[in-house]
């Protein structure tokens, strides 16, 4: 059912909005509202005479205002029902893109998928690992729990960390968002709350509410985790499970610090709530920075969630849970509706890459530092008045826009040859019309060549000549 806002509470809502002209004045401030998500998608505006008695203005500014929102695509008109807020493009054109940004485009820039090519020296552990193969061909090839000696591997990463973790404390799964769909399956029930950030990396939710939870929201800003926000949320909603994305958080790029760890974790143990801790981007600090104990440390229980491909390449489509033993049996109950194990000739690469990471690790990080930095350089000289800050880590930057026009300049940026994905693609409740995430993934001369689309882009909506895109789903 769509939400209603009243005359009364519009009025609120845009006081002191820009008058000369009116119409134009009152167009933008609605625009900024739906926009940051302040009035909800979908929603249906009130009439154009409450709204008219409500402002004292004259009923052809207000009708001037809606017809210049369904122009921009921030409305639209349904016959006998009134006005609605929508966003450019429609509501599903707000997910992120697919990999491949355009079926038989090969010049666009992709800066929507926020992951790189191969480091050196990955190739020859497939070559091992090919090598191994034969061993294995007698038997069935299933390994629900994982390859014993990638369990061994993932373990001992988590000792070196400071958690103490058994073996058979591992659950290995094809990829981090199979573990976070599996930890759902098997922790929560249809129409169970599940609290996550926002913003928020979407596909984990679509993984988290597989099973029908019903997701809470706890903002992350500028300035970092509300940790106070965030345990008052968790006492007033009483969730079932809370996703936590402590290390580099997609997309911010926060690190939540240890004692906000501690306190965090207090507050999930208190109400009974079960941590479900993405830990994909853990590993990926850039910059000389101590990194926190895991989350696990302050909450025994927590279910903490890993990752080979953002680590080391997409292509090595595996991931891992780390969990109590009391849970394993229950989560490994879970894994078998889903699928009987992760690919073998994967597990042996990544058991290879773990019992020596840095030689890939290191150039890894020293290619993703080159590109941030690079990225960073190329936003600061083109684009001054777009505000971000530079992670010490993780992959993307988030970025702030002067103005919520993200879904309208992702449009224009792929006409004019990148693709990037709009604040709104990372908003659990709509808006976030102001933010576009820019990963750093993609060789720094890319990175530079794409900055000047987005500075030819960013003229191009602020000049008023852009159109809102229709068309292409978004989808990671």
């Amino acid at each position: 059912m769509s939400a209603v806002m009243t005359a009364g509470r519009i009025a609120t809502l845009v006081d002191g909005f820009d008058r000369s002209p009116a119409y134009a004045g009152l167009s933008d401030a609605l625009r900024l509202l739906i926009g940051e998500g302040r009035i909800p998608l979908g929603a249906r505006l009130p009439s154009e005479r409450d709204l008219t008695v409500a402002l004292d203005v004259s009923r052809t500014t207000v009708t001037r205002a809606y017809a210049d929102l369904r122009e921009r695509g921030f409305a639209e008109a349904r016959t006998g029902s009134g006005t609605f807020t929508r966003l450019p493009g429609g509501r599903r054109a707000t997910l992120d893109r697919g990999l491949a940004p355009l079926p038989g485009t090969t010049e666009l820039i992709d800066l929507n998928c926020a992951a790189g090519g191969a480091p050196t020296g990955l190739a020859a552990h497939y070559e091992a690992a090919v090598a191994e193969l034969p061993a294995y061909l007698g038997g069935h090839g299933y390994f629900p729990a994982g390859l014993p000696a990638l369990q061994e591997q993932v373990a001992a990463t988590y000792a070196a960390r400071g958690l103490p973790t058994e073996p058979d404390q591992v659950l290995v799964t094809a990829g981090a968002l199979s573990a976070t769909a599996i930890a759902a399956q098997a922790l929560t029930s249809p129409g169970d709350r599940l609290l996550v950030d926002s913003p928020v990396y979407p596909n984990a939710t679509s993984a988290l509410t597989s099973r029908g939870a019903r997701l809470v929201t706890s903002p992350v800003d500028a300035a970092g985790f509300d940790v106070p926000g965030m345990v008052a949320t968790v006492r007033q909603a009483a969730p079932r499970a809370a996703f936590v994305l402590a290390d580099f958080q997609n997309p911010t790029g926060h690190v939540m610090a240890a004692d906000e760890r501690e306190e965090y974790a207090a507050a999930l143990r208190r109400n009974r709530v079960v941590a479900i801790v993405d830990e994909a981007h853990q590993a990926l600090a850039l910059d000389a920075v101590e990194m926190p104990p895991p989350f696990a440390s302050f909450l025994p229980d927590a279910i903490a969630v890993g990752s080979a491909s953002k680590q080391f390449w997409g292509g090595l489509r595996l991931g891992w849970i780390r969990a109590p033993r009391e849970r394993i049996e229950q989560l490994t109950s879970a894994r078998l509706g889903l699928d009987l194990g992760a690919p073998l000739v994967e597990q042996l690469v990544l058991a290879r890459v773990l019992a020596d990471p840095e030689p890939i690790a290191s150039v890894q990080r020293d290619r993703l530092r080159t590109q941030r930095d690079a990225l960073v350089e190329a936003l600061r000289g083109r684009l001054p008045e777009w505000r971000f800050r530079v992670p010490a880590g993780g992959l993307c930057l988030w970025v702030e826009l002067p103005a919520p026009v993200a879904t309208v300049l992702a449009g224009e940026a792929e006409r004019q040859g990148a693709s990037i994905a709009p604040g709104s693609a990372f908003a659990v409740e709509g808006g976030l019309e102001r933010f576009i995430r820019l990963p750093w993934t993609r060789p720094a001369d890319e990175l530079r060549a794409a900055v000047d689309v987005l500075a030819a882009s960013w003229e191009a909506v602020a000049d008023g000549v852009s159109a809102p895109q229709a068309g292409r789903v978004r989808v990671v």
